[in-house]
């Protein structure tokens, strides 16, 4: 007898694992015990009732109702009627709605002519149909979240499953229901104003001109003000021109001397590699001694001594070879949450890759690219930080005549790129092509150009840098080096004649060219006039 009854509940138990195997589990269709999804039919037909009695009742619930909301299936085929006469700007009644039914073929699934009519009969006026659409939209997220709940309860059990590719989709999942469902409304006037001026009142507080996260290079900050909240910012360069030096440096100074949170995804050098970088640059030991670990006692001394401020910073970096876009969404909503970083650096964007699984429905590189770029900005905006990407430039670079600056033509594998981006800046260094004076004689070994080829916001404007190679970092051309007396930044205020309201009052450092926000022209040369006489010697 306890044989039988072991052997059947054996049997119970293969049967319920099989079922969460093999298809959706009994949860998603009555849920624990036998009991039906939630939903709301009454509520559901009095609003499909109260759009088709008054005209204007679709515009009060159009952003917060979409077919799927609906529970019955009868109930979504009519709300995409209601939709497609919306669309063709129809009028919206039950004749209408009744003949666009029959002309999608949905009138006999949709329940027929008498069921579309009595609908009507379930309410009087449309005057608290969005409180009712609320409701209903409430029950069709607790729906979805059951389905969520069901599919891990399912997968969970798989032994072949991935832990961590479940809890990714998880995460995704939900996130997804919070998207599409929780949608920001609009802000009238009134309201934005009172924003604006409390920001302006906040920007006035700040004496040395920045509203965004520093770079730490005096020059490029009073153009830029500070990398600005929500902006992707492209930094592109041909290989060779320290295009990682560069944001290294920008983010030890934004970590190191502002306290700001700084995110990095160095897709293409191990976390221990860029570390390395940070520390020859701020003990500034030769790059080559730190790679063999070849220091004399003086020099482990000096290094013990400098790398104290770089070892408490807010630095956040992540390896993760071949980032997928998902997942680089993921990591910087949990950053933004438990750090609450002020800024993302990817090092490179190239080596992403999207969110494809696999190549069915990929697409073409240049495709993926584009979905990439728009997923950055998407982030940065979602986030409110700015996010700084590097790009490669093509090769048509090295094959053009000339000084060779890189133009916004040069961007690789996408035009995506520069449409998405709220600030390109290109990084150039004459030396690199054995052009040893600039077009004024001043010799050009050791100095940078940082030029801002779009600026969505702002000017466009060259500005020079120092470049210490044997350090691998970037630094002010005439200020006091981080870390040293080597050159770099100053980390105070500018100075008054920096930001003088005179438009002949240029920053060291800068040549300013007329803005060309958004026209995808490229950099001309700069004449001589544009530099001031009493510049410092490149």
């Amino acid at each position: 007898m306890n044989d039988q009854m072991n052997e059947r509940v054996k049997l119970q138990a293969s049967r319920g694992i099989a079922a969460l195997n093999g298809r959706p589990a009994a949860l998603s269709m009555t849920g624990p015990a036998g009991k039906l999804p939630p939903q709301a039919r009454e509520l559901e037909a009095a609003v499909l009732g109260a759009l088709m009695l008054e005209k204007d009742a679709l515009t009060t619930v159009i952003d917060i109702l979409k077919p799927l909301s609906f529970y019955d299936d009868k109930h979504q085929r009519i709300f995409k009627a209601i939709l497609n006469l919306f669309d063709k700007s129809e009028p919206i009644d039950i004749l209408t709605v009744v003949h666009e039914l029959k002309e999608m073929g949905e009138l006999e699934p949709a329940g027929g002519h008498h069921y579309v009519a009595n609908l009507t009969f379930k309410v009087n006026s449309a005057a608290n149909i969005e409180y009712h659409a609320r409701i209903i939209t409430e029950n069709a997220i607790k729906r979805e979240l059951i389905n969520i709940a069901s599919t891990i309860h399912r997968d969970a059990f798989e032994d072949t499953t991935d832990v961590f590719n479940l809890l990714d989709q998880t995460e995704q999942a939900l996130f997804e229901v919070s998207e599409s469902n929780i949608r920001k409304n609009f802000d009238d006037m009134r309201s934005l104003m009172g924003k604006a001026i409390k920001e302006l009142e906040e920007k006035a507080q700040q004496k040395d001109g920045l509203t965004g996260v520093p770079s730490g290079f005096t020059a490029l900050d009073r153009v830029t003000s500070g990398w600005q909240p929500s902006d992707l910012v492209i930094i592109a360069a041909r290989p060779g021109m320290g295009k990682t030096a560069f944001v290294v440096s920008a983010m030890r100074n934004a970590a190191v001397d502002h306290k700001k949170p700084v995110a990095i995804f160095s897709l293409e050098m191990s976390s221990i590699q860029l570390v390395n970088r940070l520390i020859s640059a701020e003990a500034e030991l030769d790059s080559e001694k730190i790679k063999k670990g070849n220091l004399a006692d003086y020099e482990w001394t000096q290094l013990n001594t400098k790398i104290t401020g770089l070892s408490n910073a807010p630095i956040y970096i992540d390896d993760t070879p071949a980032l997928s876009i998902r997942e680089l969404r993921t990591k910087c909503r949990r950053l933004k949450a438990h750090h609450d970083i002020q800024m993302v650096i990817i090092d490179y964007l190239q080596l992403m890759t999207g969110n494809t699984d696999g190549g069915k429905g990929a697409g073409n590189r240049e495709q993926e690219i584009a979905s990439i770029s728009r997923a950055l900005k998407g982030i940065a905006k979602e986030l409110n930080i700015p996010v700084i990407a590097l790009s490669q430039l093509s090769r048509s670079v090295e094959t053009r005549g000339g000084d060779k600056k890189p133009q916004l033509s040069d961007l690789r594998e996408s035009g995506s790129i520069e449409q998405d981006a709220d600030m390109v800046i290109f990084l150039y260094r004459p030396e690199y092509y054995k052009i040893t004076e600039d077009e004024m004689g001043n010799p050009t070994q050791g100095t940078g150009e940082v030029i801002i080829a779009k600026h969505r916001n702002g000017s466009l404007e060259t500005v020079q840098l120092k470049f210490i190679g044997r350090f691998t970092k970037f630094a002010d051309l005439d200020g006091a080096g981080f870390g040293g007396d080597a050159g770099g930044f100053n980390t105070g205020a500018f100075p008054a004649s920096t930001f003088d309201e005179d438009p002949g009052s240029f920053a060291p450092n800068t040549i300013r060219l007329g803005s060309k926000i958004n026209d995808g022209a490229s950099p001309v040369p700069f004449p001589k006039s544009n530099f001031r006489n009493d510049d410092p010697p490149f």
